[in-house]
Formats: structure tokens, C-alpha cells, sequence
């Protein structure tokens, strides 16, 4: 019996699946999901089964098609703050994690759903996905971290243009524009493309992969020197039993096999 009323998870050879499922809503955020994806991530983190995650939405209509708009029509002053904070903690727990996490983008990814998007490290879309961030047509803006990262990933012009129209864009626009990796037609062929470049991802050493995932967030903070970082996580590399297993296997022209240790 799944732990979750709105999400719905599988594990296949190292790979969590997590489907937001609420259908009847275009899978849209609610507080509940909300919190329902952050002990699922938490468990990406804590359970060594798990070698990465996978994030897609139920159907092939929507991944998510923002947040909850009954929950935001609610909200006022005093608690609209916490209301994006508490969004904003889960979302970088996506992001910060070390396992890799993939977006499988199906139809709608609206708002917070494109905000979920870019959290995660790689995002793949169907040739229907749709993307946006439409908040102003509400009087508000992202709250879940969108401002920030729409930015990272496609620069300030184009940012500033899809957040102030409130635009959708396509799935190929969204490739053109650097904000999705892959198009594929279909749902059955997104789920294995993001299978498929998972299963390559977690054949790597793990903790290299972690280190890379840490390198690359530290690009972006602003409390970070990033090539110092990668220096020090670079030197840390050759502690680990992967290293020595990597080298030792390229040296013997066979296979590594990775230990994560």
C-alpha cells in the first residue's frame, strides 16, 4: 500500500519513479503533495536502494499544471511568505540532492510545475509538454523558486519576457531555449529515454556523480568560489575506493565496478 495519497512510486533496478497523481487536477500542487514530496525526496537521500529518482505526472496531459489555485487565493501577508518558503525547501532538497533526478515533463508544466522542473537535474519532455510561468495573470508571481532559476537556465532576457507575458511555450521552444535536454513524441517514449539516461548516470561512480551535481549548484551560490569547490572535491576523489576501482579497471581494460564507497 503506497505511503502517499497523491504520489505513486515504483523502484526498478536502483531507479525510484515518483508520479504525482492527481488527475482529476492536472496533477496540480497542493500543501499536502507538497509535503508528500518532500518525504519522498528525503527518502531519495536516505535509502540506499535508491540510486536516483525519477519525477514525471500522471497521464500524458499534464506533469503538473502549477500549484493549487484555491489553496493561493487563500493566502494573505501573513502567510504567503511561508506558503513559498516551505515550496522553496522542498524544491532544493531536489536540487542539493546527490543522487541525480530527472524531470519526465508530460503535457502542462505550469507555474509550480515548471518550477518542479527545474529543480531537478536533467529535464526530458514530451512533444506535447507545454511550459510557463503565468503567475502575473494571477496578480502574483513564482513563488517557488522560479524568478531564480528560469533565469540560470535560459538567461535574464528570455526569463523576464515568459515571466512578465505570462506566455507558454512549447516543448521544442523550451529545448531551443536551453530550459529542457530532450523531446521525444510520446509518454512511453519519455519514460524510456529518462530510464534509459538514468541507468547510464547511476553505472557511474556515485560519489563522483554527486560531486559533480555539487560543483555545478555551487556555480550559483554566492557563497561558494566554484573552481574551488570542484579543487576540493577533485582532491577528495582520489580517497574513495571508486577512485581506485576507476583507474584500476581503465588500466585492466575491464568494466569498474562501482561501490559508491
Amino acid at each position: 500500500m503506497s505511503l502517499y495519497q497523491n504520489l505513486t512510486e515504483e523502484i526498478r533496478n536502483g531507479i525510484l519513479t515518483l508520479t504525482i497523481s492527481r488527475p482529476e487536477h492536472l496533477n496540480a500542487l497542493n500543501a499536502s503533495t507538497i509535503e508528500e514530496l518532500r518525504t519522498a525526496i528525503q527518502d531519495v537521500y536516505d535509502n540506499k536502494e535508491i540510486k536516483g529518482c525519477i519525477i514525471t505526472g500522471e497521464g500524458s496531459k499534464s506533469f503538473v499544471a502549477g500549484a493549487d489555485i484555491k489553496e493561493i487565493a487563500e493566502l494573505n501577508e501573513l502567510n504567503a511568505r511561508k506558503f513559498a518558503e516551505n515550496g522553496q525547501e522542498v524544491f532544493s532538497l531536489i536540487e542539493q540532492c546527490e543522487k541525480p533526478i530527472i524531470a519526465a515533463i508530460n503535457g502542462f508544466a505550469l507555474g509550480g510545475g515548471c518550477e518542479l522542473a527545474m529543480a531537478c537535474h536533467i529535464r526530458i519532455a514530451s512533444e506535447n509538454a507545454k511550459f510557463g510561468q503565468p503567475e502575473v495573470n494571477l496578480g502574483i508571481i513564482p513563488g517557488y523558486g522560479g524568478t531564480q532559476r528560469l533565469t540560470q537556465l535560459v538567461g535574464k532576457g528570455k526569463a523576464l519576457e515568459l515571466m512578465t507575458t505570462g506566455d507558454m511555450i512549447t516543448a521544442q521552444d523550451a529545448k531551443n531555449i536551453g530550459l529542457v535536454n530532450h523531446v521525444v513524441e510520446t509518454k512511453e517514449e519519455l519514460m524510456e529515454l529518462s530510464n534509459k539516461i538514468m541507468s547510464k548516470i547511476i553505472s557511474k561512480a556515485p560519489l563522483a556523480v554527486g560531486m559533480v551535481i555539487n560543483c555545478v549548484n555551487a556555480y550559483y551560490s554566492s557563497e561558494e568560489n566554484g573552481f574551488q569547490t570542484e579543487a576540493n572535491f577533485f582532491s577528495n576523489c582520489t580517497k574513495t575506493e571508486d577512485f581506485h576501482e576507476g583507474t584500476k579497471a581503465f588500466i585492466e581494460k575491464r568494466k569498474p565496478e562501482f561501490k559508491g564507497e
